[in-house]
């Protein structure tokens, strides 16, 4: 009941009546919580993709430097030395817990503090409060596009990270006067929108080239990576001719510790530890996470919900030997980008062998209108129906299907849920879920 007047009164104020409602909630949880963030160096990521991986790469180099450090994010949630998946289905927490958080984070001596922030967190008055230090860039790809009302109201959305940067004071923490700080993706093509707002320092980092020369004029400094191999043990970078490894899978992961090599720049933290740092990176939940129960197929989970995540996967795995490809995925309700279920298709049909579309997170959606949507895309590519097609409504049994097709050699991806710990499904309700256990049960005949 409660779920169902809040969706009401969703369509029925003025947008004004709940950024106010919005606004009012966030004054009030920092005053519940004492402003915490003054108490630590806040390090703000926004971005389309590689938001949760950069997060948890940014603390691990900080921890790794000497430091105690917590973070948020889709993936997890870190006070010091305690850490635990996040279950709220939230990229960005909300206002109450968010603030709880950054106070348990300060009680437990954290200096540093990481949070990933979203775009819908942003406009929702998540950040209000939130005195952040550095502002991070990953890139910008259609996503959420309905819920923004356009493309560029998306990409303003994420400018006001940029914004509130520079109104917030500069804190004077741990011996240091720190001035604030941009990092900015100067490969994407709207790099120059997020380096136009003030900041002290401009950091920049770069993967091959930067979108325009001129930006590099607008930078303290950039990190431009001309040089990289990939391999099965991970990649190999240099940064002129100083040589970085890192033990996770893609070429996106090179672009994440880019961004993450840059912040630590900017922290002046400790060289030496911080390569060790990301050499030793653990394998990010439900990111390019192989599943190993001794079946002789590969199995995959990754989190991969949108086209340009598609698409990088799919490089991703030209390294992972395999024969045929057997793709488990479909694409989120709640009227969220609706416009992407038959391009998802389409991807997939072109590239796997075996397609499985199946349930993901509808809301209030009907899971199996999206699913009739997504298969269009894989059937304008040839898929047939019942042959190389699946459509599935139920995600358990899905995954069950794949497994059963699998034979030696072959590869199984399942994308679209990550780590996340559940399927949220109509009227607010949600069905406990963990992908990677899904697969393991499923390998194991459970």
């Amino acid at each position: 009941m409660i779920y169902k007047i809040k969706q009401l009164l969703k369509k029925i104020l003025p947008k004004w009546v709940m950024r106010l409602y919005h606004w009012k909630l966030a004054v009030l949880a920092n005053l519940l919580y004492g402003f915490p963030s003054e108490k630590m160096i806040i390090i703000g990521v926004t971005g389309t993709n590689g938001k949760s991986s950069t997060v948890e790469m940014i603390a691990r180099l900080i921890e790794a430097s000497g430091y105690k450090v917590g973070f948020t994010s889709t993936v997890k949630i870190k006070i010091a030395d305690k850490e635990f998946l996040n279950k709220s289905k939230m990229t960005m927490q909300g206002r109450f817990a968010l603030q709880k958080s950054l106070k348990q984070m300060v009680k437990a001596g954290c200096q540093y503090a990481v949070v990933e922030t979203s775009s819908q967190g942003l406009e929702q008055f998540r950040h209000l409060g939130i005195n952040y230090d550095v502002a991070v860039f990953t890139n910008l790809t259609p996503e959420h596009i309905e819920a923004h009302g356009g493309f560029e109201n998306y990409k303003k959305a994420k400018g006001r990270l940029f914004e509130h940067l520079n109104n917030k004071n500069r804190k004077n923490l741990f011996g240091r006067l720190w001035e604030k700080c941009s990092v900015i993706n100067v490969a994407d093509e709207h790099a120059a929108y997020y380096l136009s707002f003030q900041a002290d320092k401009k950091y920049g980092f770069a993967l091959d080239k930067i979108y325009d020369a001129s930006l590099a004029e607008k930078l303290n400094r950039l990190l431009l990576c001309e040089r990289y191999e990939l391999s099965l043990q991970g990649a190999k970078f240099w940064l002129k001719d100083e040589e970085y490894q890192i033990p996770l899978l893609g070429k996106f992961n090179i672009k994440n510790a880019l961004c993450a090599l840059a912040v630590a720049k900017y922290l002046q933290l400790d060289e030496s530890k911080v390569k060790k740092a990301l050499a030793e990176l653990p394998i990010i939940p439900g990111r390019m996470e192989l599943i190993n129960e001794g079946q002789n197929f590969t199995v995959l989970v990754d989190y991969a919900p949108d086209p340009a995540s598609f698409e990088q996967l799919y490089q991703a795995i030209k390294l992972l030997s395999h024969n045929r490809i057997i793709h488990v995925f479909g694409s989120c309700g709640g009227g969220r980008d609706v416009a992407r279920r038959p391009i998802l298709g389409r991807m997939a049909g072109e590239w796997a062998d075996y397609c499985i579309v199946t349930n993901e997170d509808p809301y209030d959606d009907d899971p199996q209108e999206i699913i009739d949507q997504v298969a269009a895309g894989c059937l304008e590519k040839g898929k047939i129906l019942n042959e190389n097609l699946f459509k599935i409504l139920n995600r358990r049994d899905a995954i069950k299907k794949a497994m059963s097709l699998a034979q030696a050699g072959d590869l199984v991806v399942m994308t679209g849920k990550g780590a996340e710990q559940a399927i949220m499904l109509a009227n607010g309700t949600r069905e406990d879920w963990d992908e990677r256990e899904e697969a393991r049960k499923a390998l194991r005949g459970v």
